[in-house]
């Protein structure tokens, strides 16, 4: 059994309509807090966490980008190299599910090739209020061969399973690249030899 390599490189990006919830669940993966007044993202800010996956480790390096529309260009330098993407979605919200399938769109023009894309329709314990039924959040995932999972940040709510999901796709780099073991890198690739960074 070959010892677990952890990755090095930056590179999960979230993705959102304003207010669905993105870094809450960033935050409530991370550091297992919620935060009812969370500030709204600036640009992006960036936080990690390493975590077991079967044999290995895996090191998230996670880009949370700003939701609202004034941001939006800045989006690119930050998906650009990423192994993964998740886009949020509010279940309460059905406009959120629309400007979720935006960004996907986005994402199959100009992202990297072959990019895991993980939805997260967020606020599950919100559902009595529920617009956006997870049938259709389901299909659309499987019409576009994405992870679909329906989170609560709030509660702590599948948040785990969202992660290990990603992990399961991303296939491990050959054991000998870099020295690291098998461990996967994950996200945007420099041009300089040696470990991926930013």
């Amino acid at each position: 059994m070959q010892d677990a390599g952890v990755g090095q490189a930056p590179g999960r990006c979230c993705f959102e309509d304003t207010g669905v919830g993105k870094s809450s669940i960033v935050c409530r993966f991370v550091q297992d807090h919620f935060d009812h007044n969370i500030s709204p993202t600036i640009g992006a800010s960036f936080m990690t966490k390493t975590v077991p996956c079967g044999n290995e480790l895996h090191k998230f390096l996670i880009w949370d980008t700003a939701g609202q529309e004034r941001f939006h260009s800045l989006a690119p330098m930050y998906y650009r190299g990423s192994a993964a993407a998740v886009i949020v979605y509010d279940i309460t919200k059905q406009d959120s599910f629309y400007t979720l399938k935006k960004w996907v769109k986005e994402l199959k023009e100009h992202g990297p090739e072959n990019i895991v894309m993980a939805i997260a329709g967020n606020k599950c314990d919100l559902s009595d209020i529920r617009e956006v039924p997870l049938k259709d959040a389901k299909e659309y995932a499987e019409s576009i061969g994405a992870i679909v999972v329906e989170t609560s940040a709030k509660n702590a709510i599948n948040i785990e399973e969202l992660f290990q999901g990603i992990s399961r796709q991303i296939p491990p780099l050959d054991p000998h690249e870099n020295g690291n073991n098998g461990g996967i890198k994950i996200g945007k690739p420099s041009t300089q030899a040696g470990p991926r960074c930013c």
